[in-house]
């Protein structure tokens, strides 16, 4: 028997394969000079420096799952001396931590009652059955959800509707919702890709989740990064960020014009609008002279949902007292309720998880009314409550929630080592420039950024460099960060980008080069509303960004910078 050739060292195939174990050693190699630079000269600000650059690069190209990565301040800020273990675990569970955990339990409980089809099935029958006014539906739905549960959980909600539409398309031959194999060439036992007007939908809900998202501090997690890192570094700060003036800041101009202008970018460029000869315009026309078909379709959908279950009705009743709790806790221009409870501060998180608290307290049913004045015998089964923990536990993204407590953690280390002084240092060649144009550069930077990284990520990393800018610069911390905090969600061009734009390609099937041509327009509109939202709008709603505070002045000379 002839013994097997040795088999041989191929250095291409094994970087090919093994490339992100040999990076988990070899960047903090490439970073060790800073480590050694802050022992040497025993400053922490290189220590800092080391932890910051090194979570950075593993963030970046992921060769340890990003959820890993935040736990290195756990590990680091003890060690190195830079943040107690005491204060670093708390971070991880920060009232802004635990307001978008409870945002997330309220968004599962929506989807655990089949609340969300029932909303959706209805704004569908209200717009029409054509595609045009399908998709103005299916966007308009997700905008309102992005706004009050996270985006990445609406855009998973929102997902299963659409298919679900597009099935009863496929089926009543409304309009090709596929590509041909002479457009698109699929293998053999690959799903077939789907057509531009199918496209539109799946991206279109995804675009109007991260919209949505924009518009409350629980919508997605940069603004819970924005929010916990400008109020870790800016205690004293006299314009308190609240859920309210967040809201009042954002919807006027980066939700509800941005979506308009997004609907019509999408249209055009998928749906024909505007193009009535072209042959996507013409299978529109066509499939909105047979809208009476699907229209009868969705009704009968409507309808076998039957009644409105006590269940779902009391989860509206709840979520509609969540928006009210969230909004009316400290609104700005009357007493927040908050103010009546004057032995502790309490954040937006209390009264999240007094909602929570009942998802798990309350029954879906109350038919053990009907028994309490009479007879035996008496039901034994167990009512169900309004929410499962089991399927809490298996929905919940918790690597999420790990990833926001990771970035504070880090941030918290950034301002105690003095690093945010040496990076403020660095920019002092800025001094004397108009905002607008530190604005232009900023925005463009995070947005550049973001599209090739997860958002959350980004966010951690820029924002607190921002705060600094802002000290530098003598610009109020809002003119810089917030806008930067917005402009990072609004990166339209790649999956990896945002979770709802990963969310939608893995679930349709779409092609990268689809998206990232879909992406380009909207991503555009996005960049130029932010410049226009902070100086005319968002000037209205924070009057006091127009100059350089005294609170930030003496964060400034206590900072040294």
């Amino acid at each position: 028997m002839a013994e097997p050739e040795p088999r041989k060292f191929l250095l291409h195939r094994c970087c090919k394969f093994h490339w992100k174990g040999k990076a988990n050693i070899i960047i903090p190699l490439i970073t060790l000079p800073l480590l050694v630079m802050g022992f040497k000269y025993n400053m922490a600000e290189y220590k800092c420096m080391y932890l910051i650059v090194t979570m950075a690069l593993l963030w970046i190209t992921e060769t340890l799952p990003i959820y890993v990565t935040a736990f290195f301040p756990i590990v680091f800020c003890p060690m190195l001396g830079l943040v107690s273990i005491d204060v670093v675990c708390q971070l991880y569970f920060s009232n802004t931590v635990v307001m978008f955990l409870g945002g997330l339990i309220v968004a599962l409980g929506i989807e655990y009652c089949n609340l969300h089809t029932r909303i959706a099935l209805s704004v569908i029958q209200i717009v029409g059955g054509s595609p045009r006014r399908l998709f103005v539906g299916l966007m308009s739905v997700s905008v309102f959800m992005g706004l009050w549960i996270s985006n990445s959980a609406g855009t998973a909600m929102m997902c299963p509707i659409v298919k679900a539409v597009v099935n009863e398309m496929d089926a009543n031959n409304i309009y090709p919702v596929y590509m041909t194999q002479e457009e698109e060439p699929v293998g053999e036992g690959e799903p077939p890709h789907p057509s531009m007007i199918t496209m539109a939908l799946y991206i279109g809900v995804a675009y109007a989740s991260t919209i949505g998202g924009l518009g409350t501090l629980i919508g997605t997690g940069t603004n819970l990064v924005f929010k916990g890192i400008y109020s870790q570094r800016f205690p004293t700060s006299e314009e308190d960020v609240t859920f309210a003036n967040f809201m009042m800041y954002s919807i006027p101009i980066m939700v509800l014009c941005n979506i308009a202008l997004v609907i019509i970018v999408i249209m055009t460029t998928h749906m024909g609008l505007f193009r009535p000869k072209s042959k996507t315009g013409l299978i529109i026309k066509e499939a909105t002279a047979n809208r009476k078909l699907l229209e009868d379709v969705l009704r009968e959908r409507y309808k076998s949902l039957g009644p409105m279950s006590c269940h779902e009705i009391q989860m509206s009743i709840l979520f509609a007292i969540m928006i009210i709790v969230l909004f009316s806790r400290k609104p700005g221009f009357l007493p927040g309720w908050s103010e009546f409870f004057s032995a502790k501060p309490l954040g937006s998180s209390t009264g999240v998880f007094v909602i929570v608290l009942l998802l798990f307290a309350l029954p879906t049913q109350y038919v053990f009314f009907r028994y309490c004045c009479g007879k035996p015998p008496f039901p034994g089964q167990a009512l169900d409550a309004m929410l499962s923990w089991h399927y809490v536990h298996d929905q919940i993204p918790w690597g999420l929630l790990f990833l926001l407590g990771g970035g504070f953690a880090l941030a918290e280390a950034s301002k105690n080592s003095g690093v945010n002084v040496m990076i403020a240092r660095a920019m002092q060649v800025l001094i004397g420039m108009p905002s607008i144009p530190v604005q232009l550069i900023t925005i463009i930077l995070s947005m550049f950024f973001s599209t090739f990284n997860s958002s959350v990520v980004i966010a951690n990393i820029v924002i607190p460099i921002l705060c600094e800018m802002a000290l530098v610069l003598e610009m109020h911390p809002l003119v810089l960060t917030l806008p930067s905090c917005l402009s990072i969600s609004m990166c339209y061009f790649l999956p990896v980008s945002t979770p709802p734009n990963a969310i939608v390609c893995n679930y349709a099937n779409i092609k990268t080069k689809y998206f990232a041509c879909c992406g380009i327009l909207p991503t555009i509109i996005g960049y130029w509303l932010v410049i226009l939202n902070t100086n005319t709008w968002g000037m209205i709603i924070f009057p006091e960004a127009k100059s350089f505070p005294d609170w930030a002045q003496e964060i400034k000379n206590q900072s040294k910078i």
